[in-house]
């Protein structure tokens, strides 16, 4: 069977290729599987500093490949499983889990990024984007639902009349309306080259304080004033802990930026 995506790994940044291009990268059941597992690879892997997320051929992803998901009835059910309701299933994994890794996940998108696609690619922390890319809520034209974690993004990145409007009608709109809508975080002739220009960038930090960061906000961006002050008083405390905050201010202090980091010591407690 093909490959549905290649992970590499160099200078401590891992790229994460859908490679399905014949398909233009539409989601099957062995393509569900694969990312799942990537990003649990990626979990246990301490050296790894930053993702990017991308995809060969002229799209980055067309939504799901209903053809073949539709082959076995179990396939639905493999999909949408869950052993307990607020858990996400696989489904949702492909674009939720992203969030989880405590380095930052960097999409570049080109051409079209449809319903599931739109999906996975909301799931990284920042979007890279051609003016000229495709964007569509794409699943009521099947009669379905966003159901693959893309709700969580919505209300964080969009206004609730647009959502509801992009949803309903599942009509598509270019990379200039999506960056209006805040789909996208910057436009890009070339999103693959400057997602590497901004992981070089990113991982030149503490990977402990990118680490702390990404899960503050993720958690504290609709909590209550007092829960994001309690996060934000005992994240700083662990991150003061590690040695890498110790380095940072060494690199500071003699401007020797070639000073090695340390592997994260602020990890998740556990990968849900």
């Amino acid at each position: 069977m093909q490959a549905r995506l290649q992970l590499t790994i160099n200078n401590n940044i891992a790229v994460v290729t859908l490679t399905r291009a014949d398909k233009h990268n539409a989601l099957d059941m062995a393509m569900f599987y694969a990312i799942d597992n990537v990003i649990k690879q990626i979990y246990k892997n301490k050296t790894i500093r930053a993702v990017i997320l991308t995809a060969e051929g002229e799209d980055f992803c067309t939504g799901l490949d209903v053809k073949a998901i539709m082959k076995s009835p179990k396939n639905s059910l493999k999909l949408l499983f869950k052993w307990w309701p607020t858990q996400a299933n696989l489904a949702q994994r492909v674009s939720t889990a992203w969030k989880k890794l405590p380095m930052p996940v960097i999409a570049a998108v080109q051409g079209r990024c449809w319903g599931g696609g739109l999906q996975i690619a909301l799931g990284a922390d920042i979007r890279f984007a051609t003016k000229d890319s495709n964007w569509a809520i794409m699943e009521n034209r099947w009669g379905l639902i966003p159901d693959m974690g893309g709700t969580l993004a919505f209300k964080t990145l969009m206004s609730q009349d647009i959502a509801i409007e992009l949803a309903m009608s599942a009509k598509q709109i270019s990379g200039e309306q999506a960056k209006a809508y805040g789909l996208i975080t910057h436009l890009s002739n070339d999103p693959l080259s400057s997602a590497h220009n901004l992981a070089q960038e990113l991982i030149q930090n503490s990977p402990d304080a990118n680490a702390a960061i990404k899960k503050l906000l993720r958690k504290s961006w609709w909590s209550s004033a007092a829960m994001t002050l309690l996060r934000e008083s005992y994240y700083q405390i662990r991150v003061l802990l590690g040695k890498n905050q110790r380095i940072a201010v060494q690199r500071q202090l003699s401007k020797n930026t070639d000073k090695p980091v340390h592997k994260k010591d602020f990890l998740p407690r556990k990968f849900t």
